[in-house]
């Protein structure tokens, strides 16, 4: 299709590409909400075997008898796979009577979890796999969950998945009626269905004989066996079949299948031909079996290699590179047919072989007494390999065999390909689309791959195999997402004292997954008013303000002054406990991602303050770094934000208020600023943090979360003559840029470094490395014309638009005005009685005293001095009181 569209040009955009826009895709995305729900589900086990055919049933009996916790999933609603269909006996029983046997003794371990209508769906990383159950499509009536996603980590998992039949390359097998072989045997004895009164049977194996079998055994007509195979004897299917009277034409194919919406009949040839037809049989369907591959999808998911099997002419598990776990030993064993065996006795040895193999690995033992089951064997004829139909097929006929049905991907596209230069499987993947339905290829890969090589006289395994990929069906959206849907998807957070705040007027903020109160509005107050309320009375007096949002991640171990040495700019192993010291966090591309205050607790604790929106993150940053690159530290991290209520207790009278609580001395000698300690206030347990986020005296109060409303009355009781209010997020933000404070995601963008804030007092000198080091030391990060942080003041006292850019002389490579700053944050100071804002700017700290000019969105021109970021308190006066 590649070429397909491409003369004349102008139809692609006004005519090909709306169609295609129009037919693509195997349906629409609804536009009504979900009216079923989903939901998620955990467990671990020592084995999970996935496949209940006869295989994984074995499997899981052995490996139950020898103590270890067992989890078998299968797929259908059905255990057995395909014995019960394929017949034979197991221990002199019929096979249906084993299962079934064998299910209601696995039903009485305790230590054996048994579930249908459950999918392996993918294999990941240390033994953690996902599970898709189907719980109520075949009851869309039924109350309760549609669809379940188990996460499962299991000890060892064994994939006992079974094989599917491979379809066979011919003229006009894609026409409705050309089924699988299997396919047509499942229809008719688990369902009583015909697919056909008159059936051609089309194979390269003795499989197929089962199918032809069945049909005559229950009345239909075969009219003939087509069995490509030139072999010295007949096998005893082979026998049975001739005894029913069947047709067997040994050396033989279809050269093309004749019908247009039906099959109506078949013209036969010889498999060593080219396709010249000896005789035409009319039929109604056809039945083709190329063979069986063993389903290696999950073996693959983490790295399972695959080997050729010449005898089985397909891929199986190579047992000697399995997917490794983290002790580099193999996680994953395939067995019964998964792993290449196909007769019953075979897989029932081969299966137990292998629960017994695990349990051992894991430790446990298996009793002397329970040895694998033998089953009836049927001696079969070796497979030929038959990649086309007939071998000598000329173009006319591989023009309509096809290989991939969803696709529409035929022998000759294959073959273009490599003529064209695709030569490398996931290239000809890519450019003929084979294997990229939905499907992934479970019929069409191996005979694309032999076609493939046939047209690069290569052998088969030197072409290799493309990728599989999790999931190994497709699974619902919804199962997906799970309970995550609606309020449930990013829940919103509330700190203790949440109810409080909304009673008395607060105005909400998202600040990541938090609400905050932005500001108390009285009952006919503009927000405005508020926030300017709020700063004024917090300057001159005392306010309150929930700081429970904050990250509180404790960081313990021998190692943790070490850790945080690498994760902050500064020196944190040099801080004394009962101390804080003011740190900055980034990347390791040198870029600012956080900063907060970190508190030594004692030798080997630490608890690292965060941005609101910074908590999980970098928890998740701190676990990356003790995974990947600091393993052998000895450190933990926990993340502890919720367990603790936080409030800032800010401004001129703060002091008087703890006070006037009682339990312990915060005077300034007793707990200086940048100190902590630990005591009682007003008959609560708390931790003290001296440190101000406002330039004013400030303390940060942690309680147990439990007893932070308690708590917060307790403060607004005390501080009531003291002129004492809450106040919000913009108030805060209005104190912190008076105070020249620098904020996380205001200041900062994914670009900036410590160096551009004038944060280099925060840097250590002493340490040879942290993250970020090496990468702000590059030609780029240390250039002198970078945007530097500076205050600025509107000529007039006005307040700069926010994000406004400032414009210097001339005009860049599009003809627009170059760019020199842009601000940061910009606010109405009700203390300085003006507009002040902060930005970034060309060389911004040596061009201190000159006028930029900022154009705005609404056409009017602001003009703005450069000034010091600090515009309160330079000296820290108040904060230090």
């Amino acid at each position: 299709y590649y070429k397909m569209f491409i003369h004349p040009r102008p139809f692609w955009k006004h005519v090909y590409e709306p169609i295609i826009r129009h037919s693509a895709g195997l349906g629409k995305a609804p536009k009504d909400q979900d009216a079923d729900s989903y939901e998620h589900f955990y467990a671990f086990c020592d084995v999970l075997i996935i496949g209940g055919g006869v295989a994984g049933l074995e499997a899981a009996r052995t490996a139950g008898r020898s103590g270890a916790r067992v989890i078998l999933l299968e797929q259908t609603a059905h255990w057995g796979g395909r014995a019960p269909v394929d017949g034979g006996t197991i221990e002199g029983t019929p096979v249906n009577s084993f299962v079934d046997d064998l299910v209601a003794e696995l039903s009485t371990m305790s230590n054996v979890e048994m579930r249908t209508r459950v999918m392996g769906a993918g294999v990941y990383d240390h033994g953690y796999v996902l599970g898709y159950e189907r719980l109520t499509d075949h009851a869309p009536q039924a109350a309760g969950p549609r669809h379940r996603l188990w996460r499962i980590r299991a000890g060892h998992v064994i994939t006992a998945t079974g094989a599917i039949e491979r379809p066979l390359s011919f003229a006009g097998n894609d026409i409705p009626g050309v089924m699988l072989a299997a396919s047509i045997r499942d229809y008719l004895v688990n369902y009583g269905v015909s697919v056909g009164d008159r059936t051609v049977v089309v194979t390269n194996n003795d499989d197929a004989y089962r199918t032809a079998i069945a049909l005559v055994e229950a009345g239909l007509s075969v009219p003939a066996v087509l069995d490509a195979r030139v072999l010295p004897q007949d096998s005893p299917l082979m026998v049975r079949a001739k005894e029913l009277g069947i047709r067997v034409m040994m050396g033989h194919a279809i050269s093309r299948v004749k019908g247009t919406k039906r099959v109506a009949a078949v013209e036969v040839c010889s498999q060593a031909g080219e396709g010249a037809v000896l005789e035409t049989i009319a039929c109604e369907a056809v039945a083709m079996s190329g063979g069986w591959a063993p389903v290696v999808h999950l073996w693959s998911h983490c790295g399972g290699k695959l080997v050729w099997d010449t005898t089985l002419a397909t891929f199986r598990p190579d047992v000697d590179n399995p997917p490794l776990g983290a002790d580099g030993h193999g996680f994953v064993t395939a067995a019964g047919a998964a792993a290449g065996f196909f007769g019953l006795d075979d897989i029932l040895h081969d299966a137990h072989a292998a629960a017994d193999g695990v349990a051992t690995a894991l430790g446990f033992k298996l009793p002397s007494e329970v040895v694998s089951p033998n089953a009836s064997r049927q001696e079969e004829a070796p497979l030929t390999p038959v990649w086309l139909m007939p071998q000598g097929a000329g173009v006319n006929l591989r023009e309509k065999a096809w290989l991939d049905y969803q696709n529409d991907v035929k022998v000759s596209d294959i073959r273009l390909a490599a003529q064209e230069g695709f030569v490398s499987v996931e290239h000809a993947k890519r450019y003929t689309t084979l294997g990229m339905a939905t499907d992934q290829g479970k019929l069409s890969n191996v005979n694309g791959l032999a076609t493939l090589a046939g047209a690069m006289n290569a052998d088969i395994p030197s072409v290799g195999t493309t990728t599989f990929r999790p999931p190994y069906h497709p699974i619902s959206m919804g199962s997906i997402g799970g309970e995550a849907r609606g309020d449930v998807f990013q829940p919103v957070r509330r700190t203790p004292m949440h109810d409080w705040h909304e009673a008395n007027g607060a105005e909400w903020e998202p600040v990541g997954q938090w609400r905050r109160p932005y500001s108390y509005n009285r009952p006919g107050e503009s927000t405005h008013d508020a926030v300017m309320r709020e700063v004024t009375n917090t300057r001159t007096k005392m306010g309150l303000l929930d700081a429970s949002t904050l990250g509180k991640i404790i960081v313990k171990g021998p190692d943790a002054g070490k850790f945080l040495d690498l994760l902050y700019t500064n020196m944190m192993s040099s801080l004394k406990p009962g101390k804080c010291r003011y740190g900055l966090m980034c990347s390791e591309n040198g870029f600012l991602i956080d900063d907060g205050v970190v508190a030594r607790i004692d030798d080997d604790t630490f608890l690292c303050h965060t941005t609101t929106g910074g908590a999980e993150r970098i928890h998740q940053h701190m676990e990356e770094w003790l995974q990947t690159e600091w393993w052998d530290f000895d450190v933990y991290v926990a993340n502890v934000t919720e367990q603790y209520a936080q409030i800032a207790v800010v401004g001129p009278n703060a002091r008087k208020c703890l006070e006037k609580l009682g339990g312990m001395d915060v005077s300034k000698d007793a707990l200086a600023f940048m100190e902590w300690a630990d005591g009682t206030l007003g008959g609560f347990d708390c931790r003290i943090y001296r440190i101000s986020f406002s330039g004013e005296l400030s303390y940060e109060i942690a309680v147990d979360a439990g007893q932070g409303q308690a708590f917060w009355d307790a403060l607004m009781v005390a501080g009531n003559d003291l002129g004492v209010m809450p106040y919000g997020t913009e108030c805060l933000h209005i104190l912190r840029a008076e105070k020249g404070f620098i904020m996380i995601g205001d200041e900062t963008d994914g670009t900036i470094i410590p160096q551009d804030l004038g944060l280099n007092w925060a840097i250590s000198k002493k340490k040879d490395d942290y993250l970020g080091k090496r990468a702000q030391e590059r030609s780029h990060m240390v250039d002198p014309n970078r945007w530097k942080l500076v205050g600025l003041e509107t000529t007039d006292g006005s307040t700069l638009p926010d994000g406004a850019y400032a414009v210097g002389d001339g005009v860049n490579e599009n003809n627009q005005r170059t760019m020199i700053g842009r601000v940061t944050s910009t606010y109405h100071s009700p203390t300085l009685g003006k507009g002040i804002a902060m930005g970034l700017v060309l060389n911004g700290p040596d061009r201190m005293g000159e006028v930029l000019d900022f154009p705005g969105t609404d056409g009017k021109t602001y003009q703005a001095k450069i000034v010091d970021p600090i515009f309160y308190d330079k000296e820290g006066a108040k904060q230090n009181v």
